[in-house]
């Protein structure tokens, strides 16, 4: 009934420990930095991280590709064989296609492995959101629940996930498409300080604007006071593009207010880094 492996792929953030410790797998994901080609996968090593950020800073253009059918039947082909099933977090349908190409590969795998099942979730979210439904899905498997049972479990979080985020530079999600460049031209003057969330198709929308990086940061704290629904979830993911000041800081002000809240903090994936650049800091929660 259990016999099954919680999968995520590489633009998910979730705590290094926790991944190790309750076997979380990461379908890889490929980004380059400059003219080299990089492959991610999952829980990036710190060091490795801030030479990606770095190398931003320094004017190297990053970008990521996409996973294809073909990608994920040879990824999920291994488990199957192994007589396992699959409950697979995939990144927004609203920010990439991973989502489609991961159903095509398990149908076709469907027809030489009839016994197993892979179920994908279209998690209309990125980074922290991914590691919060897989944190529910880790504890609903030691809890003894089955593959589809859990699968309807976390989908039904997902209509309460938030995203708020800072970004330091609108350009770099208009360079992957993922903003207009009106939107971007805005935000890159007067220190002025873009903030963005994921909306409820998924998709990214610029919800304000704050002067510096403190007057957004504590935005990104007031979504999270008058939102946040500790009754369903009290975890509280705070990712952050190498900028951990300003991390560290949004960490104090929810201790400080007395938020019923359990904190991870992490950095971010340079799969989604790649999209926005270096100085990103994100809240991210189960909302009310």
């Amino acid at each position: 009934m259990n016999d099954y492996v919680i999968c995520m792929d590489a633009s998910g953030d979730i705590v290094r420990e926790t991944a190790r410790e309750n076997g979380i797998e990461f379908v890889p994901m490929e980004y380059s930095l400059g003219e080299e080609m990089r492959t991610s996968r999952g829980c990036e090593d710190e060091a490795v991280l801030k030479r990606f950020y770095d190398g931003q800073r320094g004017g190297d253009l990053t970008r990521t590709s996409q996973i294809s059918p073909y990608m994920y039947e040879e990824y999920f082909g291994k488990f199957l064989r192994e007589g396992k099933s699959v409950l697979y977090f995939c990144l927004s349908s609203g920010l990439s296609a991973t989502y489609e190409s991961s159903m095509l590969a398990a149908g076709n795998l469907k027809e030489e492995y009839p016994e197993q099942d892979i179920l994908s979730v279209d998690t209309l979210a990125a980074t922290g959101g991914m590691g919060i439904l897989a944190e529910r899905a880790i504890e609903n498997r030691k809890n003894g629940m089955g593959l589809r049972e859990n699968f309807e479990d976390v989908s039904a979080l997902i209509p309460n996930l938030r995203h708020f985020f800072m970004v330091q530079d609108l350009m770099y999600l208009k360079r992957g498409g993922r903003v207009g460049a009106a939107t971007a031209i805005v935000g890159s003057a007067l220190n002025i300080k873009p903030i963005l969330k994921i909306d409820e198709k998924g998709k990214l929308v610029t919800i304000d604007k704050k002067r510096g990086n403190k007057a957004a940061m504590t935005a990104l704290f007031t979504y999270l006071k008058e939102n946040h629904n500790p009754k369903l979830c009290r975890t509280v993911y705070i990712c952050d593009a190498d900028t951990p000041e300003l991390a560290d800081a949004l960490v104090e002000k929810v201790k400080e207010e007395g938020i019923d809240a359990e904190v991870r903090r992490t950095m971010l994936s340079p799969i989604i880094g790649a999209h926005t650049g270096p100085g990103m800091l994100s809240m991210i929660f189960i909302g009310k």
